[in-house]
């Protein structure tokens, strides 16, 4: 029983999700009161699959952006221009977080040309993100930053799916992508003043499905690596 233990976080990771969601299409108050457990559960489900395994580094890491990922949802609860920046904030130390896990990993040996690309091809498609999202003002800098951060994160995922393949370095790049899109469509809620409930179930599925692919990614590679 002790090798599952990890089973019973997840099963209550689970269930929460499932809470959230159904809290997004028929009830907010529900999918508030549960948001807060969700990342806590992700991140103890994770503690407990790795906890007799000798690992590389970069457990530290995982779990430092699973929680900083948590303080993101604790803090996009309440409205508000300083609830929105700080969890925004908080998303993208979570994101340095995950890039400097893969990245390490995958930028190593890159050659000056593929940094070129890989760096040209983010600022391109942050850019076109801002203009989709209508992005202006004095959060346009911020922003900017943020939506390049997310480029880079799938940047580091997508080098370590070229350069040494593997499912766990596929299932790391669907979930940076999907993260992306969810973020996308928080932005866009927030600077085109959607709030229907569908874009709210939309925001929440991909989001938790990004950071259980990442979780399950970042599970088979710091284990294989263990090997």
């Amino acid at each position: 029983m002790k090798k599952n233990i990890w089973l019973i976080p997840l099963a209550a990771f689970v269930i929460c999700c499932a809470l959230n969601l159904a809290g997004c299409l028929f009830n907010e108050t529900l999918a508030q009161t549960v948001k807060p457990a969700l990342m806590p559960l992700l991140c103890a489900t994770t503690l407990c699959a790795l906890r007799q395994k000798q690992l590389a580094p970069g457990l530290g890491l995982l779990v430092a952006a699973q929680l900083f990922g948590w303080g993101g949802d604790t803090m996009l609860i309440p409205d508000g221009f300083p609830f929105f920046a700080g969890g925004i904030g908080l998303f993208l130390l979570g994101h340095v977080c995950y890039i400097t896990l893969f990245g390490g990993r995958s930028f190593k040996g890159l050659k000056a040309w593929q940094w070129i690309a890989g760096i040209a091809c983010g600022a391109a498609a942050t850019a076109a993100l801002i203009i989709i999202i209508g992005v202006n003002g004095a959060l346009l800098a911020p922003m900017a930053v943020y939506g390049f951060t997310l480029m880079m994160l799938i940047f580091s995922t997508l080098c370590g799916a070229l350069r040494f393949g593997g499912c766990a370095w596929w299932i790391l790049l669907c979930g940076a992508v999907l993260f992306t899109f969810s973020d996308s469509l928080i932005a866009i809620n927030t600077f085109k003043g959607l709030s229907h409930f569908m874009a709210r179930f939309g925001v929440m599925s991909t989001y938790l499905l990004a950071q259980s692919l990442l979780a399950i990614g970042s599970y088979k590679l710091l284990t294989q690596e263990s090997k």
